[in-house]
């Protein structure tokens, strides 16, 4: 390729600083994935040729995509794509980006969910990152992920096939609407669950993402109430609920959860020591 070239590592220092004077909570890490993204290669490769130098055209892309990103704009809709779970899935800015703290509810519901068949349902599944994650542990189960927006039921489905895990199914649907008479072994949902005048909503990256898909009322708790009353009719007796939430919403949800007749209410924390899942056992007595 012809043209000026700059080394990598000049790049990705100059990008850092840039990234960092912005106010990205990992400037490095951000430089790096951009600068791979417009390089088409992989992390291992820019450690190993960090010392090389970058075509003016690969240069083009990747300053373009660090001033989308000192805008804010997410990484992962920047490339399209994101890790989770070990999963390499496809993103899009109709959906959320999934984050290292929902790994706890894919531990919770491994956990929960024996190595036999049985019947797994994500509510909201967006990329389907928590169904996909979960299939490819649990291969004998059957997993349906669904979400109202057909733009998100679209891309867990192509995120599906191109990781081929043929356990999971994705069916639009707004919460149970369009899963009459059918039950589960086990539920799991990522709610939306922020307030709706919480600061953080205009910081980062949830700038770019779906309103629709991070509030939830006044406190946030509108989404998890519903789903709490409304899964126990799709429930087998001795199922299992679990629900992702805030780190301040443990109480209330635990509170709601035993209040809708769930036994063995617990919650469990995430990497960071706050409380992240919440869940419960359908019981007959109620």
């Amino acid at each position: 390729m012809q043209g000026k070239i700059v080394p990598l590592d000049r790049l990705l220092s100059r990008a850092a600083v840039r990234l960092r004077a912005a106010g990205s909570p990992s400037p490095r890490l951000d430089a790096e994935v951009l600068l791979c993204h417009a390089l088409g290669c992989d992390r291992t490769w820019l450690y190993t040729w960090g010392d090389g130098e970058a075509p003016r055209l690969a240069r083009a892309r990747f300053e373009a995509l660090v001033a989308a990103r000192v805008q804010g704009h997410p990484v992962a809709y920047l490339t399209g794509e994101r890790e989770f779970w070990g999963l390499s899935l496809a993103t899009h800015p109709s959906t959320l980006i999934p984050r290292p703290d929902t790994e706890t509810l894919v531990e919770v519901a491994l956990a929960l969910a024996p190595a036999s068949a049985g019947r797994l349902l994500d509510l909201g599944t967006g990329t389907g990152a928590i169904a996909l994650a979960f299939a490819s542990e649990r291969p004998d189960w059957s997993v349906v992920g669904v979400d109202c927006q057909a733009e998100a039921v679209a891309l867990a489905r192509r995120n599906a096939e191109r990781l081929a895990i043929g356990n999971a199914e994705f069916r639009t649907s707004d919460w149970f609407t369009a899963l009459p008479g059918e039950r589960f072994e086990l539920i799991v949902a990522n709610p939306p669950y922020i307030a709706a005048d919480d600061p953080h909503l205009k910081q980062g990256d949830v700038r770019f993402e779906p309103v629709s898909a991070l509030v939830a009322g006044a406190e946030g708790l509108d989404d998890l109430r519903l789903l709490i009353a409304a899964s126990r009719d799709h429930l087998v007796e001795g199922g299992w609920l679990a629900l992702e939430h805030g780190h301040a919403q443990g109480a209330a949800v635990r509170e709601r959860l035993m209040a809708s007749g769930y036994a063995e209410v617990t919650t469990r924390r995430d990497l960071a020591g706050r409380e992240r899942v919440s869940l419960g056992r359908k019981s007959g007595l109620r």
